[in-house]
């Protein structure tokens, strides 16, 4: 293992010192920011944290900057804020820094992709924020936050999904991996109703690879052509172990063995990672054992075969089977 953070620099690295003061603030007096990343809230989850705060208060400060109108706008905690106000507190202890927009995005960013509170479109929507406004390649992106290239390109590219499968995905109703897996019919009128079918079934991504792979082959001869997806490599294992754990991962095979390399910056990085990696094995909230198709060497592609339409399956008139 090396040296490197898991993900990115930590907020507290964020941060330089001298540059911060702990404050109890007027909770009236705190705004959201608007260029926050998170976008949706549990409702639940928020009156169980109201319930939790007054029971035994805020533990963790908020984090906020000044505002010109004399408020300060949150950077980090904006679920605490909303659950400090739902208890009724009128003051919250607040950390309070001085950072400008870019800055503020960055951290709210960072914290919210080590704590796993974004949805994949919402930290990709942030993801495109930060290129766009700091002119940053995938490659500065993923430096800051301490993830591999592909990884940030693979999470932007879920951004090329119509709204309709976007939605699933903002709702959890739908990994990631399972958007990837539809970006295969990009630009094809059946790909709203794949994903809501994906969605309803509760497919694997490994599932969801095979529907889209058998929709491609069913392909008339006069539909416009669909780039055919490559078989999975070690580099694609190696990305998907880096988004499931949030830290860099490398694959390697040889003649006989391979080895999975996980980076660990930290004591406490490496225990978020062991944790995540056991409550994986036992089911609780893991990678789908399936989810990785094996390594193989690319087939040839394969000539377009028609399907016999039956009256009883809605997806046999566009040529994909419900049985795929």
């Amino acid at each position: 293992m090396t040296g490197r953070t898991g993900l990115g620099r930590g907020l507290g690295a964020l941060i330089p010192t001298g540059a911060s003061v702990m404050e109890e603030l007027p909770t009236a007096s705190v705004v959201p920011n608007p260029r926050q990343p998170r976008q949706t809230f549990d409702d639940e989850a928020i009156s169980d944290l109201a319930a939790s705060i007054r029971q035994v208060g805020i533990l963790q400060p908020v984090v906020v900057r000044p505002a010109a109108d004399g408020t300060y706008q949150l950077v980090v905690g904006e679920r605490r804020w909303r659950a400090a106000r739902r208890a009724g507190l009128a003051m919250i202890p607040a950390l309070v820094i001085e950072t400008d927009d870019q800055g503020a995005l960055e951290r709210a960013l960072v914290e919210n992709v080590h704590r796993q509170d974004l949805n994949a479109v919402e930290e990709a929507a942030a993801y495109q924020q930060l290129i766009d406004e700091a002119g940053l390649t995938h490659e500065d992106l993923a430096e800051r936050l301490g993830l591999s290239r592909p990884t940030v390109t693979n999470a932007l590219r879920l951004l090329d999904l119509p709204p309709a499968v976007q939605r699933l995905l903002v709702d959890r109703k739908l990994s990631a991996g399972h958007g990837r897996a539809l970006l295969g019919l990009a630009g094809h009128p059946l790909l709203d109703r794949v994903a809501q079918r994906v969605a309803a079934e509760g497919m694997s991504v490994r599932k969801t690879e095979e529907v889209v792979r058998g929709y491609r082959l069913n392909l008339p001869q006069d539909a416009p052509s669909v780039p055919r997806a490559r078989p999975a490599t070690l580099d694609d294992m190696g990305e998907a172990l880096s988004e499931a754990l949030q830290t860099r991962v490398r694959v390697t095979m040889g003649k006989r063995k391979g080895h999975v390399v996980i980076e660990c910056g930290s004591r406490d990085d490496l225990q978020r990672v062991c944790r995540g990696l056991l409550s994986r094995s036992d089911g609780r909230d893991g990678l789908e054992p399936d989810a990785f198709p094996p390594v193989t060497a690319p087939e040839p592609f394969s000539e377009p075969r028609s399907a016999a339409a039956d009256p009883a399956d809605p997806f046999a008139e566009e040529g994909l089977s419900s049985d795929l």
